[in-house]
């Protein structure tokens, strides 16, 4: 194991970089950040949660929070499977969490042929171990378990591959989420100290409660450290952070990792982003994130959706329950037509392996870009981003109902001469109509007034037959059957 980092040294040199960087720790300066064209162009990118919770593979990530609530259904099995806490806790699980089968350059083909062109994986969940080489805990991947730089190793491969390396940070809700652990005897006591794996292990606070109570200086400079050495020694180009860093006791350490962050890349010559939850940013100064959900409307500002490929858990599990390839393709189009880029979570197994649901679904969704993807990937927005008669419900954990949609709902994107229209639902009688492009009086406004030179259909050779009238552009196909979307690609004069 490497020596420790000296965290008043790295705190210095936190406060140096900011001080000569033009990025100030505060939301004036942090508001002159310019998004990434990359990311905004990339539209697609896999989530990974994967760790010491794939282990036991029971209920879903949150496992080693839930096997300390007395009562859970986790905390049952827990004693059913391995027995009593006092005898055997969650850091007992690292041993097992081998990753014999890890192989970063399969995982990186099979993200490549999906489609992906950013891949996120979690460098630290909740349950505070880092699937990193870390100069700050022994409670690593290197170091422990796998005794591989989980996040190293993806991170060369996926460059290979022209790949964006991303990474996500859930650190600060360590705080609190071994807490259950000290309500009875387990493995979980007093004292913890820094450097501890169950550190701080503090009451759980209400999840809305954003003011008290606060965790300790130490930890939040902890955390600060810890977040810095992810960009120092991978440079990612994206940072996620989930939901509790908008607790006010985390804000000033929060702008000074974005200060630092922003300022680094400056240095490095690279355009990177922060995802973010619940304003915990001023807006504006990075990219908010929407877990398990999307807007209805289109937005004026670039956002991004992470939902995961299992409706009931964001980590393997023994009895995921998986979306179909379909609905993820329909919600991607929708949500790129809206200004948005989704980040699709896979979990895999915790030998290293990818389940075979995952690789499908990845595989499924890569296929449909192979033939649709100029109408996503660079593409912008639209007058308007969609017509039909499905409602897509809005805000957050939304994603556990599929939508049935229609051969009216149709998404719009444009990309250089052309403008894309999608059809969610092909009809088997090849009959479209799109009312957005009807021939209307100019003096009412209508979405458009141009003219169409032509219409193909990417990847099919029959040329449709068209035709503007006050209803609508009236397409008519013979050979397409598809239970795919299937896109129209409108060239304009």
């Amino acid at each position: 194991m490497t020596e420790m980092i000296n965290k008043q040294t790295y705190l210095m040199k936190i406060n140096k970089v900011i001080e000569n960087g033009r990025f100030k720790d505060n939301w004036d300066s942090l508001s002159s950040y310019e998004l990434a064209k990359w990311y905004k162009d990339s539209k697609f990118g896999i989530f990974i949660h994967w760790g010491v919770y794939s282990v036991p593979a029971f209920g879903n990530e949150w496992y080693s929070r839930n096997m300390y609530i007395q009562g859970s259904k986790e905390f049952e099995h827990h004693i059913e499977t391995y027995g009593n806490h006092k005898d055997f806790g969650y850091k007992d699980f690292i041993p097992m969490f081998k990753a014999e089968k890890f192989d970063p350059k399969e995982w990186a083909q099979l993200f490549k042929e999906s489609g992906a062109k950013y891949v996120m994986p979690v460098a630290e969940h909740h349950d505070g171990f880092q699937m990193y080489k870390s100069d700050l805990s022994k409670y690593n991947a290197y170091d422990m378990g796998p005794k591989q730089d989980i996040l190293g190793a993806l991170g060369t491969e996926l460059e290979k591959q022209n790949i964006a390396l991303c990474a996500s940070s859930h650190r600060i809700e360590h705080w609190f989420f071994m807490g259950h652990g000290k309500e009875f005897d387990s493995d979980i006591k007093e004292p913890l100290e820094p450097g501890d794996f169950y550190w701080a292990a503090m009451p759980e606070p209400h999840h809305h409660d954003l003011y008290s109570p606060d965790p300790s200086v130490a930890f939040l400079e902890d955390w600060l450290i810890r977040t810095c050495e992810i960009v120092d020694r991978y440079k990612p180009k994206i940072v996620y952070f989930d939901w509790w860093i908008q607790h006010s006791a985390v804000k000033p350490y929060l702008k000074k990792f974005a200060a630092y962050y922003y300022n680094r890349a400056d240095e490095w010559g690279m355009e990177v982003a922060i995802n973010y939850k619940h304003d915990a940013f001023m807006f504006g100064t990075a990219v908010i994130d929407i877990e398990r959900g999307q807007f209805a409307e289109q937005k004026p500002y670039f956002w991004q959706t992470d939902t995961s490929v299992a409706k009931n858990s964001w980590c393997y599990t023994e009895n995921n329950d998986y979306k179909q390839a379909n609905e993820i393709i329909c919600d991607l189009v929708d949500i790129v037509s809206k200004n948005g880029t989704l980040l699709l979570n896979i979990g895999p197994k915790a030998d290293g392996t990818i389940p075979d649901e995952d690789k499908h679904i990845l595989l499924e969704i890569g296929k449909w870009l192979k033939v649709n993807g100029e109408a996503i990937y660079g593409s912008t927005v639209w007058r308007k981003s969609s017509e039909g008669p499905t409602k897509v419900e809005e805000g957050q954990f939304t994603d556990s109902k599929a939508k049935k949609f229609t051969s009216e709902d149709i998404r719009f994107t444009v990309n250089g001469s052309y403008l894309y229209a999608t059809v969610l639902s092909y009809p088997q009688n090849g009959k479209v109509n799109i009312t957005s492009l009807a021939v209307q009086d100019a003096s009412k406004l209508p979405h458009f007034h141009g003219i169409i030179k032509d219409v193909s259909v990417l990847g099919y050779e029959e040329k449709p037959k068209w035709k503007r009238t006050e209803k609508g552009m009236e397409i008519t196909t013979n050979k397409i059957n598809s239970d795919k979307p299937v896109v129209f690609k409108i060239h304009i004069d």
